[in-house]
């Protein structure tokens, strides 16, 4: 049961990806562009995600545990470091130039585009580079 509902959950999440237009990188470029082709349409995806979430994190809150886990894993670190802070801003940057975040990226692999697959391979060069350095820097401390 815990597989079928983790493959319905993926899939509802990205037929809201395609359905929502997240999956198509123009549309987010011309949200990120205020003082030219400005389109808020992706502000009401935001809302609806935050209105979707926001109950369900506070319902978790009053669960003991998951229904097919036995703890919650839910982020428990608050603070900021150097880390966070230049992932977020090179998360940030990429998404701009790119207009894709991983989610929308993979959701949109089944149609094949070329800056769609040159982006997930950049992307995942860019995660494997990131572990890798981040693993010699862990193994010198």
């Amino acid at each position: 049961m815990k597989n079928f509902l983790t493959l319905t959950s993926g899939l509802l999440f990205g037929f809201g990806l395609l359905l929502s237009g997240m999956a198509d990188p123009a549309k987010v470029q011309n949200f990120l562009d205020l003082f030219g082709t400005w389109d808020p349409s992706l502000a009401f995806v935001m809302g609806g995600a935050i209105a979707v979430t926001m109950p369900g994190f506070w319902l978790a809150t009053r669960r003991n545990k998951p229904f097919f886990n036995d703890v919650f894993h839910l982020p428990s670190r608050t603070d900021l470091d150097a880390r966070l802070i230049t992932g977020a801003a090179i998360f940030g940057v990429g998404w701009g130039l790119g207009g894709f975040c991983p989610g929308p990226a993979v959701t949109a692999l089944p149609l094949a585009a070329e800056g769609t697959l040159v982006f997930v391979a950049t992307m995942l060069t860019g995660m494997a580079a990131s572990k890798y350095v981040l693993h010699r820097q862990d193994s010198r401390v």
